[in-house]
């Protein structure tokens, strides 16, 4: 089980590189994610979020929040594309969803060493403050996939909450044209952080890809961030997967985060959505006060691997959930 095809859906590195000033660059570094921990776990591709912290910022309008939020995108994105483009014969940007399957095809026609993938999303939509042509230009930017909400109330939608009333709450007028809009351009709708009713009208409107990046099981672990399991099924007959998510408090409530735990929510998203739904989307670097983490970065990622063969999951499952689900959606037309 070592070195498999591994795709993550969602790190949050970048931040912790430039807004938490960390050493290093991506080839090494002290985060859970870079590229030599990457090719340790065998990583074909790798999802790297621009997350904004938006309510971070003191003293400032919502407006003004925003406007700042989507310059900081812009400066994370050519972050990446320069690490990336430091280490050409190690990792390829991608600036299309579809383009993995062409630089795989293209490796193996010149019998090139394998690199990995660089895709690049954004997690909070809420930066495009009301203003479509910003979609465009993270489009333009090679944006494949966008988190349309993160925990507050945005000019798309509503966030999970325990407040019934928001968690039922669903997409806003220009929300609906964003996600129309996002299927037109090729860019894959996350849902991820979003309020049920947010989820169930991107499932109503969407014209392309729709995924949960990082989200768990709400049977199994009660968090307004999990997914339920109705949500499960419709998003598994929309051809969609979820990845799996490494916060403790999203895999049993606790400050661990306990492989265990992750085999029950995978067990759950296989019985519930099928084989062809659960996929990895670790949150590495999104996250901090666990007590213990028996999978501290993307180098251990084996690890996982082997529980999930020891408790019962066949060779061909553990292939779809490291990579093959993912690499359906992105090749999805």
């Amino acid at each position: 089980m070592e070195n498999m095809n591994l795709i993550d859906m969602h790190c949050d590195t970048l931040w912790k590189m430039i807004d938490l000033d960390k050493k290093g660059n991506l080839l090494h570094n002290d985060c859970a994610v870079s590229l030599s921990k990457l090719k340790e776990a065998g990583s074909i591709a790798q999802f790297f979020a621009c997350f904004v912290y938006l309510h971070a910022l003191p003293g400032v309008t919502a407006e003004e929040k925003y406007d700042a939020g989507f310059r900081h995108v812009l400066e994370m994105a050519e972050y990446l594309k320069k690490e990336v483009g430091a280490c050409p014969e190690k990792m390829v940007f991608l600036k299309e969803r579809a383009a993995l399957a062409g630089m795989q095809r293209a490796e193996a026609e010149a019998e090139e060493e394998k690199k990995i993938g660089a895709f690049l999303t954004v997690e909070e939509g809420g930066i495009l403050n009301g203003r479509m042509e910003r979609l465009e230009e993270l489009k333009k930017q090679g944006v494949s996939l966008m988190t349309i909400l993160w925990n507050y109330e945005n000019c798309i939608g509503y966030p999970n909450s325990r407040d019934r009333k928001e968690m039922a709450s669903g997409l806003k007028p220009f929300g609906i044209e964003v996600v129309e809009r996002m299927g037109e351009l090729g860019m894959i709708v996350d849902v991820s952080h979003a309020s049920d009713g947010t989820s169930s009208d991107v499932l109503k409107y969407a014209k392309g890809p729709v995924v949960a990046s990082h989200s768990n099981c709400r049977a199994v672990c009660n968090h307004p961030r999990n997914l339920s399991d109705d949500m499960i099924r419709r998003l598994a007959e929309k051809g969609g997967v979820a990845g799996l998510n490494f916060y403790g408090c999203f895999l049993d409530g606790s400050n661990e985060s306990r492989m265990d735990a992750m085999v029950e929510h995978l067990k759950h998203m296989v019985k519930v959505g099928g084989s062809e739904f659960p996929a990895i989307g670790t949150d590495f670097d999104g996250f901090d006060g666990m007590e213990r983490m028996e999978i501290p970065d993307m180098g251990q990622m084996g690890c996982l691997a082997r529980a999930l063969e020891k408790a019962g999951f066949t060779t061909r499952q553990i292939e779809k959930i490291w990579s093959e689900n993912v690499l359906r959606v992105l090749n999805v037309q």
